[in-house]
């Protein structure tokens, strides 16, 4: 398959239009043992710096939260409930603390077939083997990461559905409400 990377620029967009962009693009994994699997960015989760009271920044930079200050493009990993780690890519200028959570994937082969999805932020990345130590801080735009963002190759085709984030309660009215997830329905692939 041709991988043809996204560039740094792009994740230079504010967290809600990123989440929106994403959207049909190419997550491309090389695991260390060689194997390469790609995957479709199927639903995304926008959060929007130390205003947004659901995002980790809301409270301030932190050690956890130093690398959402980063440049957009930067990968930013966290561990929830002792067990899932989740993928996000910080997006903005620097210093300007935002970033999207990626909430859904699903598996084409080479030859643009879809496999199976990956619903829900843990199955993601789960089936990617992330790792705060493996790809904290790096950048989604560097193929030498082992995880990239890339244009596919095929045309992709779906549906966009809009709809408040999810598990965010404690952060209250109106960040509950805000219609910052974005899910791809109804995915066609053609060559």
């Amino acid at each position: 398959m041709t991988e043809k990377i996204i560039e740094k620029d792009f994740y230079t967009q504010d967290a809600v239009s990123l989440a929106k962009s994403l959207l049909g693009k190419l997550l491309v994994r090389k695991y260390n043992n060689g194997e390469k699997r790609y995957f479709i960015i199927t639903e995304t989760e926008a959060y929007l710096g130390v205003e947004d009271k659901a995002c980790h920044c809301s409270k301030g930079k932190t050690e956890r939260t130093k690398v959402m200050y980063e440049e957009g493009g930067t990968i930013y990993i966290y561990l929830i409930y002792g067990m899932y780690w989740m993928l996000n890519i910080v997006s903005g200028k620097k210093d300007k603390p935002e970033a999207v959570l990626i909430r859904g994937i699903a598996e084409i082969s080479e030859y643009g077939k879809l496999i199976k999805h990956y619903d829900g932020p843990g199955k993601a990345g789960k089936v990617l083997e992330i790792s705060k130590d493996l790809f904290n801080g790096q950048k989604i735009y560097n193929k030498t990461t082992g995880l990239f963002i890339s244009v596919p190759q095929y045309k992709i085709s779906f549906k966009m559905e809009q709809l408040p984030r999810v598990g965010i309660n404690y952060a209250g009215e109106p960040w509950i409400s805000k219609p910052w997830r974005f899910v791809a329905k109804e995915i066609t692939l053609q060559q």
